[in-house]
Parts: structure tokens; sequence; C-alpha cells
């Protein structure tokens, strides 16, 4: 009988015992690597430290946009030219994070560099009137997107995203607003990990599991009357590059349509996938039809680099932000008028650079170019990376790094990567991104990859060797 206050000594197998002891070891070994990694960082990169620590004093945590912050301290980048950027300490990089996905065009494309200069030399800036270009920029992206029958310009995707639900709700008269755990929309509707602490609406949002067909069908009939509209990503962007199936997507556009709602395609990232957007490639299981949602979002890279945001959608819905009609009254089945100002929603230069940016540049031809070396390069990353932990998502010319060492065969949601994912995981993706900064190429932190035009074979080609060396070399420990 054990005396009182005495606990008895848990007794584990030898097997049991001898795991714990190398899993030990792989910690300490992992850990260590990181330390020295870090301090290779901190000796490299003194000005980029420096500037740091002078900007803690105004920006706090040094920072005006989360996503760039990095331990110990982000690198400072004084420049970029085509594809390349160079740093506060003169290393220079090839650049892979493309603005997550908004650099498309690069730093310094010739076209759009001669369209800035011409614009404040010919035309001039905050003109406080309407010009020709809004409109002729209109028509380039309605002849991609078909289903944007009428659109609107303002100033980031976010605001793009807000003003979509602005017109469902005005549309049905209802609130809620179904979204996926996982999702990103904007600075204030991010869903990475649940509803964000500084979301709006916070009390409106319904979350349902990316690419789960049976329980969104079900989530969709249970908020019925209540839900104005299904908010989705086809590819889930900062939520690691998860590609939405089209059995789930078609089953939101029907189940919309049968139960009241409207389905809004967030595609701020994935419009650059293909000529058409992710929206045209994402064919019914049932047949030949693309997606046609009811709203499309857009932002990011339409305007070659500069802010832009872009709604539109079926005509009958985007007319309620025709501003020649009369408000209604309460008992008229017309949906009432919204205003929709913005001082720079239709500025000069975003204008003329859309413009030739998807006329003369981003065209049919250019973009099925990239995204098939996309492609390409994705498989690449997979054969090198095979028999590891790493785990590649994406589409086209836009992809993760993940490393997750429960892996399933497939990563179908985020919760997928959070299961799976270890914290030595954790570390690992630390390691790999000191690891590729230190050979010259800029990632994110988060293993996103976004492919800026005109980057070649060959470059690409020194990626992936760079791939295969931290491969060899760190083996023992991503097995």
């Amino acid at each position: 009988m054990m005396k009182p206050g005495r606990s008895k000594t848990q007794v584990y197998p030898p097997s049991t015992v001898a795991s714990q002891k190398s899993f030990d070891w792989a910690m300490q070994r992992i850990e260590g690597i990181l330390r020295g990694m870090i301090e290779d960082y901190c000796e490299r990169n003194p000005n980029s430290q420096r500037l740091h620590k002078k900007a803690l004093d105004i920006l706090p945590g040094g920072n005006t946009r989360s996503v760039l912050h990095v331990d110990p301290f982000p690198i400072c980048m004084k420049g970029g030219v085509g594809n390349k950027l160079v740093d506060a300490d003169e290393h220079e990089y090839l650049d892979l994070v493309g603005e997550m996905t908004a650099g498309l065009y690069g730093h310094s494309h010739p076209i759009i560099r001669d369209t800035i200069i011409s614009t404040i030399s010919t035309t001039g800036l905050n003109l406080g009137a309407t010009t020709a270009e809004e409109v002729l920029f209109a028509e380039q992206i309605r002849r991609r997107l078909p289903s944007m029958e009428q659109m609107r310009f303002c100033n980031s995707g976010t605001e793009a995203n807000l003003y979509a639900l602005s017109i469902a709700r005005s549309a049905t008269g209802l609130s809620k607003i179904i979204v996926f755990r996982g999702g990103y929309h904007g600075g204030v509707l991010s869903f990475i990990h649940g509803i964000a602490e500084n979301n709006v609406d916070k009390g409106d949002w319904v979350v349902g599991k990316y690419n789960d067909v049976e329980g969104t069908k079900k989530l969709i009939s249970e908020n019925e009357g209540l839900a104005a509209a299904v908010l989705v990503e086809g590819m889930q962007g900062a939520g690691g590059c998860i590609p939405g199936s089209p059995e789930f997507l078609h089953a939101i556009q029907t189940a919309t349509k049968a139960h009241g709602m409207l389905f809004i395609l967030d595609e701020v990232m994935t419009s650059r996938l293909a000529p058409g957007g992710i929206q045209s490639t994402i064919v019914s299981p049932a047949g030949t039809t693309a997606l046609r949602p009811d709203l499309t979002t857009l932002g990011k890279w339409i305007a070659g680099g500069l802010s832009i945001g872009c709604f539109g959608g079926r005509k009958e819905l985007i007319s309620v932000y025709d501003p020649r009609a009369i408000p209604v009254s309460d008992d008229s089945a017309q949906m009432a008028q919204i205003s929709h100002s913005g001082t720079f929603n239709n500025n000069t230069f975003a204008m003329n650079v859309g413009l030739l940016a998807l006329s003369t540049i981003y065209t049919g031809q250019a973009c099925t170019y990239l995204n098939a070396m996309g492609d390409w390069f994705r498989q690449e990353l997979v054969e090198r990376s095979a028999g590891t932990n790493i785990t590649i998502t994406g589409i086209g010319s836009v992809c993760n790094i993940h490393f997750i060492s429960n892996k399933k065969s497939v990563v179908m949601a985020v919760e997928d990567l959070e299961i799976g994912q270890t914290e030595t995981d954790s570390m690992l993706r630390d390691i790999f991104w000191f690891y590729a900064i230190r050979k010259g190429f800029w990632i994110a932190r988060r293993g996103m990859l976004s492919l800026i035009l005109d980057t070649s074979r060959e470059e690409l080609q020194c990626f992936l060797g760079m791939v295969e060396d931290f491969v060899q070399e760190f083996r023992h420990i991503i097995q």
C-alpha cells in the first residue's frame, strides 16, 4: 500500500523510453541548428538590425505590416530591380515573395515605369473627375472574367470584399456571412485560425471547414433566412495555398442559389492563375460548366503593383451602387441605393497602369506560360523533397512549402496543417527560411512562393538546387 502524499512512479516500456530519448536528442539538435542560424543572420545583417532598432521608437514593434515581421528582426530592403532585391547590407536576393502575389510584374517593369512617368507628365494626379481610362480598364477585366458584368474600383482587396458583402446584405436584407477557417479576405476579414480579434462584424460570421462538401451544404441549409452570402477563395492563399476542390466550390454555387444566398468568390490572389481567373478553371464534376459567382472580388496584381481593388458581378446586383437611381421606398422589390465614395478609387496611376498591365503585359498568353512554369516548378519541389516531412501545396505560379511530420496524402484544409505539424516542424520551417535567405532567395517566412513575370527556369533551377542541398544537409532531421 502506498504511503499518503507519495505517487507511484510511472514505468514506461523500453521502446517508449528509447523513443523519448530519440525525440529529445532530435529537439536539441534542431534547437542548436536554429540558434546557429540566428547568430549568423544577426552577424550578416547589422544594418537591418540597426534600422529595426530605430523603427522601434516610432512604430510598434518597428512594424506597420504584421506579415513582414520576423524574429529577431526583419531584413530591410534598400531597393529592387526586375525580380531582384538588395538589402541594407548589400545582399542580393531572387525575389520569390512577389509581394504575396501583388508583385507579379516585378520592381521596375519598363512599361509600368514609362506609364507612371507619362501619367504624371501628361495626365496629372488626383484629377477629381472621371477619366476614359477607367472604362477601358474595366472592359479589359470583363473580357477576362465575363461573370463581372459590371464593376466598381476601390483601393484594396480588403475594401473590395467589404463592398461585396454590403451588396449581399442589401440584396437579401440579412447580415450573417458564411466563411471558412483558413480563409483570408483582408486585414479585417481574417479567418486563418478562426475569427480574428480585429475582424469587423464579429457576431455575423458563420465559420465552416474548407473543402468539406457535405458539411458546407448542411451549413448553408441551416442558415437559410439568416446568411446573406458565402464568401470563399478558390485557393486559400494566406491559409497555406490550399486549392478548393471542384466538388466543394460547385456545391457552394448550387446550394447558395437554392437557399437564397449570394456566392462571392474572392479572386484577389487567384485571378492571376488563369486568363479567366480560377473561376474559369473549376469545372463542374457533373459536366463542363465553369464557376459563375454572383460577385467576384479582385485586387493586388491587377494594377501593376499599385494599390487597387475591384468588385463586380451580376448587373442587377452592382446597380445598387448606380448614383443615378432615386432611393426606393421600403415596400419596393428594388434594392435601396448605396453610396460608394473613395478619393483614390479611380486614381490616374492605378487606372492607366492597370489598363496597360492587362492589355499589354500580363496577356492571356503570358498568364498561361507563367502558370505552366509554376506547375512544373511545384512538381520539381515535390520530387526533390520526396521522403521528407516537406509538403508542397498550390496552383500554377503560387505555392507553399510546409513542414508536416504527420502528413496526409493531400492537404484539404488548414486543420490538416495544424494537426500534422509539431513543434519541431515550426523550427524546421524557420531553419529553411534562414537557409534560403543565406543562399540569396527571398521567400515568405511561412513558406509561400509567388513567381514574378520574367523569372527564368534557370533561376528557378537554382532555387531547386538549394532545396536539394537543404534536403541533403538536413535529411537526418526532416525524414
